[in-house]
């Protein structure tokens, strides 16, 4: 195995329009892989082997508590990398190949150079013959493509959806001020960047009539792709007759995942307006998208630079407690652990968080729910304490302490387990474009004595055959009633979205026209009522951490965005999810199980 080396001219990220763009392909199929790093590699085989056509397929693999934990592991002499690159790629690779398919992933993390040399190692042991390319920035891809077109482009942190944007603007000749065609791919990157969540991942739900589907029909779930031209005509789509859902609803709540104002969605590419965004569904497996427009401020004049940045020592407990009084019990507990680190070191038994799982361990419960019968009920319940400590010794006596309860903490306490890290948290920080450098790299891999020689081939997987009856999924053919309390539940549905400090979560009426009654009601000052629980630190009286919760309730800012193409509510939500995935000391730390509990409050919608 030969191995070839080319390095890239350094460039900033100013806005240069491209050198004679040609138009290489009609239409192009762009797949999504993987929507995260602990994504399933089986299933980006199946959709490989099952969907023809396919031109590129991205894999998504790098959010911001990933980047954070490979700046740590990189920092400790460890990969900076994603650690399951071999593993993904010796599956999926040879199967690319086979069928021409070039893939695009971040799986760089903070070390893509490291990342290629493992793929070229990788590559050698399978007798692949390919190129690859790696940069440091986002805008490059393109270049990448033109100047080496690779079979695999491997990358450091990127835009989601500029990862799934570039291949469209190389293949159809776009150019980087053709703004109305650059947000259509945007959406479609957008919609992409979470793999499943667009095909009935983590929509399934046995509680809403809406959302009900066997087992069976999720297990059956389909990566998505998406066919565009090069006039911008949009659909995304699920393998011919695969389970999952892919209909309105799916695509409304992935439209307002992790969006903030959607009249002005930032990427470094080009800023989009949302608000008009529709959905028509042509199949139970394609949805034509359409309605992106750029915002009036078309694209960002700075980029968002992501800094490492310690923000202290986690320590956490968690213990079980079973039978007659299991909450007054772990309530002992909780003291205990509060005073006996409270005679070390005054006042750091402030910063602890104590949660009973079974309890109120996500905080937010219906406002109506009987306490006191519920509370005479529980017979299965597990403390867990988090604290975030300026020091690495308070974290430590924090854990010798929850330790000690084994022996001196009430009875009949067990499988307790504990631990301590050192946090990292992002900082953000808004930068001239021409301060933003990047450069590419390429290396192509050459097998001697002729191509593909004693080369591996792709391994592929046997596909069950159907034994479910599917379900076609519709929406409400009436409005909800008025004038009556009824969980928000029956009204809409709703999926919740993190960056850093501030959550949001979408409100999706079953009935479109229920959103003029659903504006009236979520309000500003309704949602932060009901988020205000999440401040609470402790469930119990004797708490004095819990005096803090008026001081942070001030800082939480609401807004509520009307997005009248889907008939929706975006609902943002700032300084609510204690500092963020990185350092929150919650057990929900991205806040996604917030929308459910959001659907769990009783509403009364009025008449109009």
């Amino acid at each position: 195995m030969e191995s070839e080396w080319a390095k890239g001219e350094v460039h900033n990220c100013v806005l240069k329009l491209r050198d004679n763009p040609k138009r290489r392909k009609e239409k192009i199929r762009v797949g999504c892989g993987a929507g995260f790093a602990g994504d399933r590699p089986a299933a980006a085989l199946k959709l490989l082997q099952t969907v023809e056509g396919l031109d590129y397929l991205v894999l998504e693999c790098l959010a911001e508590r990933t980047l954070a934990d490979r700046y740590q592991l990189k920092s400790a002499g460890q990969k900076g990398y994603d650690p399951r690159i071999s593993k993904w790629l010796s599956l999926i690779l040879p199967v690319a190949i086979d069928k021409g398919v070039c893939i695009i992933t971040n799986m760089g993390g903070v070390d893509p150079i490291g990342a290629q040399k493992e793929v070229m190692a990788l590559a050698c042991n399978l007798g692949i013959s390919m190129g690859m390319s790696t940069y440091l920035g986002a805008a490059p891809i393109v270049e990448c493509l033109e100047r080496y077109e690779p079979d695999l482009i491997i990358t450091s942190r990127v835009a989601d959806a500029a990862l799934f944007l570039a291949p469209m603007v190389y293949e159809l000749g776009w150019d980087w001020n053709d703004y109305n065609l650059l947000a259509q791919g945007t959406l479609a990157g957008h919609l992409l960047e979470c793999g499943c969540q667009l095909t009935g991942g983590y929509f399934m739900h046995p509680g809403d009539l809406f959302r009900d589907v066997s087992f069976e029909q999720l297990l059956d779930i389909s990566l998505p792709f998406a066919e565009i031209d090069y006039g911008g005509e949009l659909y995304v789509v699920k393998a011919d007759g695969s389970g999952g859902v892919l209909n309105f609803s799916t695509c409304a709540q992935q439209l307002l995942y992790e969006v903030g104002d959607p009249s002005c969605y930032i990427t470094p590419d080009v800023v989009i307006d949302l608000r008009g965004v529709y959905f028509y569904s042509l199949s139970d497996d394609q949805v034509r998208c359409g309605g992106a427009k750029p915002s009036i401020l078309m694209y960002p004049e700075k980029l968002l630079r992501l800094s490492p940045l310690e923000c202290g020592w986690k320590g956490w407990g968690e213990i079980s407690y079973g039978g007659h009084k299991s909450l007054l019990r772990a309530e002992a507990a909780d003291f205990l652990v509060r005073s006996w680190i409270d005679e070390k070191y005054p006042g750091v038994k402030d910063t602890i968080v104590s949660y009973v799982i079974g309890y109120d361990s996500l905080k937010i419960a219906n406002s109506n729910t009987a306490k006191n019968s519920f509370t005479e009920q529980l017979m299965d319940i597990r403390l867990r304490m988090d604290g975030l400590f300026k020091k690495k010794e308070h974290a430590i006596q924090f854990v010798e302490d929850f330790m000690a309860l084994y022996t001196n903490g009430p009875a009949a306490g067990g499988g307790i387990s504990y631990g301590h890290k050192k946090e990292m948290l992002l900082k953000k920080q808004l930068v001239e474009r021409e301060n933003v450098l990047w450069r590419t790299e390429a290396r192509r891999s050459t097998v001697e004595g002729g191509v593909n020689i004693s080369r591996k081939r792709g391994e592929l997987m046997t596909i069950p055959e159907k034994n479910y009856v599917k379900r076609s999924l519709s929406m409400a053919a009436e409005p909800a009633p008025t004038g009556k309390r009824i969980p928000l539940y029956q009204v809409a549905h709703s999926r919740a979205g993190d960056k850093g400090n501030d959550l949001n979560f979408s409100i999706i009426p079953h009935f479109p026209g229920d959103i003029v009654s659903l504006t009236l009601v979520i309000t500003p000052d309704w949602v932060k009522g009901v988020l205000s629980k999440l401040l609470v630190l402790s469930p119990f009286k004797f708490s004095l951490a819990n005096a803090q919760k008026s001081n942070e309730l001030e800082q939480v800012l609401v807004n509520v965005y009307e997005v009248r193409g889907i008939h929706s509510l975006n609902v943002v939500a700032r300084n609510i999810l204690d500092g963020g995935v990185n350092c929150s000391r919650r057990i929900d730390r991205h806040g996604k199980s917030l929308s459910d509990l959001i659907l769990c409050q009783e509403v009364v919608l009025p008449a109009t």
